[in-house]
């Protein structure tokens, strides 16, 4: 997917936080008050989670499908967190992300919900002939954005990440 293309996407999706309100400013508030902005620092509660599956688009006899992904997050009560994730890469490098990122709800009925998650971070672990396989990774760290689309129940959530154009990874982990 062109990187145009995928910019248009990640705005389409965040669009509807920093559109203008048809409400009264008094009643409305500006978009810092609707994004909850500055986050609070108050941990709310921690999600540990691991990767299941995952699925190249372009299968390449270099790529492994074996992530063993093992990460971290801290979530605020308004639904911002940060977190830390060590996986393997696409060409089994060991890698790591370091990202925040905010949660939408889209539905939820008692203790299931359904949630779409946006992560911005720093990428490290495409390393030697493979720096070049993800764009801007000039000195072997490389922005990244990450759309999620997600389900939790009680304490346990799943997650479908979707990494640019290259595929999809299923991961579940529990909240604490």
């Amino acid at each position: 997917m062109p990187l145009r293309t995928r910019l248009a996407t990640v705005l389409l999706m965040i669009a509807p936080l920093l559109a203008p309100s048809s409400a009264p400013a008094e009643e409305a508030g500006g978009w810092r008050e609707r994004l909850d902005w500055p986050p609070v620092m108050e941990l709310d509660h921690v999600l540990v989670q691991t990767s299941l599956y995952t699925k190249h688009f372009s299968p390449d006899p270099e790529h492994t499908n074996n992530q063993q992904l093992i990460g971290v997050e801290l979530h605020n009560p308004d639904l911002w967190f940060g977190g830390v994730a060590r996986f393997n890469n696409s060409f089994n490098q060991d890698s790591v992300y370091l990202y925040v990122g905010r949660e939408l709800t889209m539905w939820e009925s008692g203790d299931t919900r359904i949630r779409a998650k946006l992560t911005a971070g720093a990428l490290h672990g495409y390393r030697g002939e493979y720096r070049d396989k993800i764009p801007f990774n000039r000195y072997e760290i490389a922005p990244a954005i990450l759309p999620t689309l997600g389900a939790s129940w009680k304490r346990l959530e799943a997650d479908l990440i979707v990494f640019g154009a290259a595929g999809l990874m299923v991961s579940a982990g529990v909240r604490f």
